[in-house]
């Protein structure tokens, strides 16, 4: 089964039994006495009122994620956890401040936990009923995604018995990737050997590889950061089997599906609706901030044009989430051309290209303003690992293992490194400000996010910047 067509029988189970509910609750309360709708064209109409409500709810918190294997009680879980909060905000929204005030809790009001029960019952019903039907068609072989185990011998050739009876994980394995060099020739229980891990990013792309699966020994930190390298920039996903999770610690969730664990490396640890509100807030601010504080951004333009010849803007090609090329835009803080004169090179604390208005702008950060362009128009977000040039990137990505992982957010304005160091200035400040860029990442969250902006205002008020 395609995502596609499994997310679209979702939509379909989910708007029949959102809708179903509604009518059985209709029916329900008007047999108890209390005031409802009673012609079907009515009904229908406010049906499909809150059927997009409750779309607006499902995919906020995202309930329309795609599925791998998932256990039906975490899913019942997910879905009482999200009906609840649908619940309780219509709950709020239909207040009636003249009469719920002194009695909030009427009888015809209290009809909103049997809603609520429906609501619970019917979907979670329909959800385990789809999660079931693709464990069969699993089970049967339709469907299943093609993956390969890194390794060989021993806890391989393990894993490969445990994949094969166990279906509904959705596994079939292609080939062995060997740490080693391996004849092309062997094989185990006719699975073959497809090649070495220094070839496996292109045996993704030759044999359409869907999953990466590291099987190797406890004593293989160098085999695993290499194939996370060769995985990086392609649409795989990575796990690995329990016993190398100190290699990696922090930066792992552990699924457990008919008791057989695999860990996740690299997850997306923050959830959907933590994304969405996240993506929401960076436009609304932006849009607040430069908007509001127009005629501020105008008196700075104003002097630094005054100040220096040169265009009012800085403008220089930066590498986004996902290795994306996109154009960053800041307020020009030095003479015009500096960077044709030195080529690329990091600036410095006391860099003699800075112009006078140049060091104001950044022990305030006002440079980096403009940059909520970039932000409205989703290159970067207000907090995240800061972005560096092509140059850089492709320079890191060699010298530094698992530099390429801060590509898998958005950059941002600010960051957890730039809180907590200055600029680049050497291979060693890079990396120790890539432990702050992969901790960020590692435990991101609105209330992190938060904590950051805050700082990073305060720095702007004490002119700390750099």
């Amino acid at each position: 089964m395609s995502k596609q067509l499994e997310k679209l029988i979702v939509f379909i189970s989910d708007f029949l039994m959102i809708n179903s509910a509604f009518f059985i609750w209709c029916k329900l309360r008007g047999q108890m006495g209390f005031f409802t709708e009673y012609s079907f064209g009515g009904i229908v109409q406010i049906s499909l009122i809150i059927y997009l409500y409750w779309l607006f709810i499902f995919l906020f918190f995202g309930m329309y994620r795609p599925w791998s294997f998932v256990s039906r009680i975490d899913e019942v879980i997910e879905i009482l956890k999200t009906v609840t909060i649908g619940i309780f905000i219509i709950f709020i929204i239909t207040i009636d401040l003249r009469s719920d005030i002194k009695k909030p809790v009427t009888i015809s009001r209290a009809t909103i936990a049997l809603y609520w029960m429906l609501m619970s019952f019917l979907i979670a019903l329909g959800r385990v009923s789809v999660i079931t039907f693709k464990k069969k068609l699993l089970e049967a072989g339709i469907g299943l995604k093609k993956a390969v185990i890194v390794g060989w011998r021993g806890k391989a050739f393990k894993l490969l018995e445990q994949l094969n009876s166990l279906p509904s994980l959705g596994y079939r394995v292609a080939g062995f990737v060997t740490p080693g060099r391996v004849s092309e020739k062997n094989k185990h229980k006719d699975v073959p050997v497809l090649g070495t891990i220094d070839e496996l990013d292109r045996l993704i792309s030759e044999h359409s590889i869907q999953e990466v699966i590291i099987a190797l020994g406890q004593s293989a930190r160098k085999q695993v950061e290499n194939v996370i390298l060769k995985c990086e920039g392609t649409d795989v996903g990575l796990k690995i089997v329990p016993g190398l999770y100190d290699l990696i610690v922090g930066q792992v969730k552990t699924n457990q599906v008919f008791g057989f664990p695999l860990i996740e490396i690299f997850p997306r640890l923050m959830p959907d609706w933590e994304w969405k509100v996240k993506r929401i807030t960076d436009v609304l601010f932006s849009l607040i901030l430069f908007v509001g504080f127009m005629p501020v951004w105008l008196i700075v333009a104003a002097l630094i044009k005054l100040d220096s010849k040169g265009p009012l803007f800085y403008k220089q090609k930066r590498v986004g989430m996902n290795g994306k090329i996109y154009t960053m835009i800041k307020f020009r803080s030095m003479v015009e051309g500096a960077e044709k004169i030195t080529g690329p090179v990091w600036a410095s604390w006391d860099d003699p290209r800075v112009t006078r208005i140049g060091k104001f702008l950044r022990k305030t950060r006002i440079d980096e303003i403009p940059q909520l362009i970039n932000v409205i128009k989703g290159d970067m977000s207000w907090v995240g690992p800061r972005p560096e040039r092509p140059y850089f990137v492709e320079k890191f990505k060699k010298e530094i293992p698992l530099y390429a992982r801060r590509l898998r957010v958005r950059p941002g304005i600010t960051g957890w490194a730039q809180v907590k160091g200055g600029y680049d200035q050497s291979i060693e400040h890079v990396k120790q400000k890539l432990t702050y860029d992969l901790f960020y990442i590692e435990n991101m969250s609105l209330r992190m996010d938060l904590k950051i902006v805050i700082v990073t205002i305060l720095v702007m008020l004490k002119g700390k910047g750099q």
